[in-house]
């Protein structure tokens, strides 16, 4: 709790000296979450749990016209800290994500600090509450690279500049190791290591409304200086698209993603997956103001190197249901998860979460 008490007052002390020289204001967000989540299948057991995320925001007018912003998010479950309770944690909260943005006449400049993802592989997702994949459970499933997860600089164009709502955004992460770049949440990058991949990252996103009712977007991700030594098969890369399309209280989502992993031609290549293939469709209806459901299927697909192994599926699908009480939301949500982890022999998987959601 100590070191909880002296990271906040340490801080707030830095952001007010920052805020009151730019004529800043400071404030504080996020949700009070209170979960249940029953588990059945491969992984048996219930558990409970209450969000423990702060986000410390600052915002401000330069004498030029230019706006600044400044986010810190306080979040325990991002250390680690010695021991495995979550008291042990509690007590070595650390800095979890932070960007600062400075935005004017010529677009967007931010420094972003294991923050600001571009990848739009989840972006087509109408869950009422989180995809079914992403609600807690050990299902398994894996992901696009992602430029968030790492420290990056970005650029993003001024919201006029293009036709059709349409928007560039690009981030460079300058180096992918630990080193000076205090709490870096992506996998370790050492050139020469077995785990290395590549020494810099560059990810590009583009989004547009061409219509009313549509949006469209498209990324993608590639590493640089890839492989420490030797002949290179296939380069680590990913990229996906989407496209939502709202019609009255009606809205429905489609994405595709694609991630290669890096193949190289040592001796004693260990690697088996070539490259995942995921297809991800949703649906959700607003009945009123306050009550809405939703659909989702998610279909991640692990394609091997050897002709002789077969590509497995894993299906992930989620049913949900959201009732909003004057500030509170209370929902739903059922999931069923097919070859969890891609494997044909685990068993299936069902999940039921019931969450009650405070923002403030």
């Amino acid at each position: 709790m100590k070191n909880i008490i002296k990271t906040l007052i340490v801080m707030l002390s830095s952001i007010s000296l920052f805020a009151s020289a730019n004529a800043g204001e400071l404030s504080v967000s996020g949700t009070a979450k209170a979960t249940y989540n029953i588990e059945t299948g491969n992984n048996n057991g219930k558990g409970m749990g209450i969000t423990n995320e702060l986000n410390f925001t600052a915002s401000g007018e330069l004498d030029n016209g230019y706006t600044w912003s400044y986010s810190m998010e306080l979040d325990p479950g991002a250390t680690a800290a010695a021991g495995t309770t979550d008291a042990d944690r509690l007590q070595s909260a650390q800095n979890d994500d932070t960007k600062l943005t400075l935005s004017g006449p010529l677009g967007t400049f931010g420094v972003f600090i294991s923050e600001g993802g571009l990848d739009v592989e989840d972006s087509a997702s109408q869950s009422v509450y989180a995809r079914p994949t992403d609600v807690g459970g050990s299902n398994g499933t894996v992901n696009n690279f992602d430029i968030g997860a790492y420290n990056n600089f970005q650029y993003h164009t001024p919201a006029d500049l293009l036709p059709f709502g349409t928007s560039f955004k690009i981030a460079y992460a300058p180096d992918l190791d630990a080193y000076g770049s205090g709490n870096n949440a992506g996998p370790t990058q050492t050139e020469g290591t077995a785990g290395y991949v590549g020494r810099s990252a560059t990810e590009m996103q583009l989004t547009a409304k061409p219509i009313d009712g549509l949006t469209v977007g498209a990324s993608y991700f590639e590493f640089d200086k890839q492989g420490s030594s030797g002949k290179r098969d296939q380069d680590a890369e990913s990229g996906a698209y989407y496209a939502t399309y709202a019609y009255g209280n009606l809205t429905v989502g489609y994405s595709k993603a694609y991630k290669a992993l890096l193949i190289s031609d040592a001796v004693g290549n260990s690697e088996t997956v070539e490259y995942y293939d995921q297809t991800n469709t949703s649906i959700a209806y607003v009945v009123n103001d306050d009550f809405s459901v939703s659909y989702e299927v998610e279909k991640s697909e692990a394609n091997y190197i050897l002709d002789s192994t077969s590509a497995v599926e894993q299906k992930s699908t989620g049913v949900q249901v959201a009732y909003n009480m004057g500030g509170m939301t209370i929902a739903l949500a059922r999931m069923s998860h097919d070859n969890p982890g891609y494997s044909t022999t685990a068993a299936d998987e069902d999940q039921t979460l019931f969450a009650i959601t405070m923002a403030f």
